[in-house]
């Protein structure tokens, strides 16, 4: 059975899971990334023709120090392992996809919180050949571990709808407690149901959908977006209306630690969060604050601060992993940095402004699409100098749109985070 399959037949949860539904089915669930919590009320950058210069030529980063923890010697067991220390992502360049990623059709799943329905784009023609009308407030579209499934994910409905990447069509949609967001373990153990309503994490045999453990997060109001550890060991998810980043322990399952930002935003606080390519530091939007946070690779203090423009939300790294995209949901523009380094390059405006929010690059690097969040609208940018190449009218309320095939050897979930 595939990673992201479902058994077939009746399948119903344990009693922790039916009782968890009840309850997330009856709570007053908080909207993430859109509204704030109920209870919680700023030198010049090269062109863009110079960028895209630098960009194609493909040169290799130099050389950074980095006081980030070893790559792999003692990495989570069962984890593909890390090829190049020094860039991650090196498995998940241009057109690197895997025999199961070939097989999907090119399309891009966009997933609407207010309309309730997914819309499907083929990407080579940018028309809407597919609308599937669900239920509740769909939030994100997420691949399975091993990339054979995509799960539209409902938190009101406490349910997940898997589309097949081969046709493009859903299935039978199933139990899910409070999945404003979904992850999966770098070993592909376990699916991890980003329950923000309920403050914890819900932890899923993905092939089962069995609910295996439950980790509480009290201090992490909004808990929202994630990324790993090189070693897989670690996750940090970020807590959006508490101004700060919940540390677990991947293997044990426990909260280690919360980290205050140093202004510790609780309206549309830290959002998106993306590791660097040499694993020496992550980078943390935060939507109140106008931009970008760094937290040390050992995930144990708050650095310093980029500004990009604002409500700063999602983080996507080109194919060669030499830029970072931040969405800047609150101009209409996206902040192009050094990945490495988070130093700015330039900025790119969406013609008529815009609400840029969540998405993905194509398979070959040379496409971000982005929902536009309040503008029911679908983006697409060309990443070698960032004009616009369409926008293209959707739903209502578009939000954690997913860009399919990716390329990579295993997917760690959100909107396509893979290595």
């Amino acid at each position: 059975m595939g990673q992201g399959t479902r058994p077939t037949g009746t399948h119903a949860p344990g009693a922790a899971a039916r009782a968890g539904i009840a309850i997330a089915a009856l709570a007053l669930v908080a909207a993430g990334c859109s509204d704030g919590d109920p209870s919680a009320q700023a030198g010049t950058p090269p062109s863009d023709a110079a960028v895209a210069a630098e960009s194609s030529t493909q040169a290799a980063p130099a050389p950074t120090t980095s006081d980030a923890p070893p790559a792999t010697p003692d990495a989570l067991p069962g984890m593909p392992p890390v090829t190049d220390p020094h860039n991650i992502y090196s498995e998940a360049g241009a057109g690197m996809l895997s025999d199961t990623a070939k097989q999907a059709k090119p399309l891009v799943y966009v997933p609407h919180n207010d309309s309730s329905d997914v819309w499907v784009i083929d990407q080579n023609t940018f028309e809407v050949v597919g609308k599937y009308q669900l239920s509740g407030e769909l939030q994100h579209v997420v691949p399975s571990y091993d990339m054979t499934t995509l799960y539209a994910i409902d938190d009101t409905g406490n349910h997940a709808t898997p589309f097949d990447p081969n046709t493009g069509k859903p299935g039978e949609t199933f139990p899910v407690i409070d999945p404003y967001n979904m992850y999966f373990t770098p070993d592909g153990e376990y699916a991890i149901s980003v329950a923000e309503a309920r403050k914890e994490l819900v932890w899923y045999n993905p092939h089962t959908w069995e609910v295996e453990d439950t980790t509480p997060t009290p201090e992490c109001s909004g808990i929202d977006h994630a990324d790993f550890s090189a070693d897989g060991k670690t996750a940090l998810f970020t807590c959006e209306f508490a101004g700060r980043v919940a540390v677990v322990d991947v293997p044990s399952h426990q909260l280690e630690r919360v980290i205050d930002m140093p202004t510790r935003n609780t309206h549309m606080g830290p959002q998106d969060i993306k590791l660097a390519p040499d694993a020496s530091k992550y980078f943390v939007a935060d939507c109140d604050a106008d931009g970008v946070w760094v937290i040390d690779g050992a995930a144990t203090k708050v650095e310093r601060f980029i500004p990009t423009g604002q409500c700063a939300h999602g983080i996507y790294l080109t194919r060669d992993a030499q830029r970072m995209f931040v969405t800047n949901r609150g101009e209409g523009s996206v902040s192009v940095l050094d990945a490495y380094t988070g130093e700015p390059i330039t900025t790119w405006h969406i013609p008529g402004g815009g609400s840029p929010d969540m998405g993905g690059l194509n398979a070959d690097g040379t496409q971000l699409w982005l929902s536009g969040r309040y503008d029911d609208a679908v983006y697409v940018l060309d990443t070698s100098d960032g004009h616009l190449i369409t926008k293209i009218p959707v739903g209502d309320g578009p939000h954690g749109l997913a860009v399919w095939p990716q390329p990579g050897r295993y997917s760690l979930g959100h909107t396509g985070i893979t290595r």
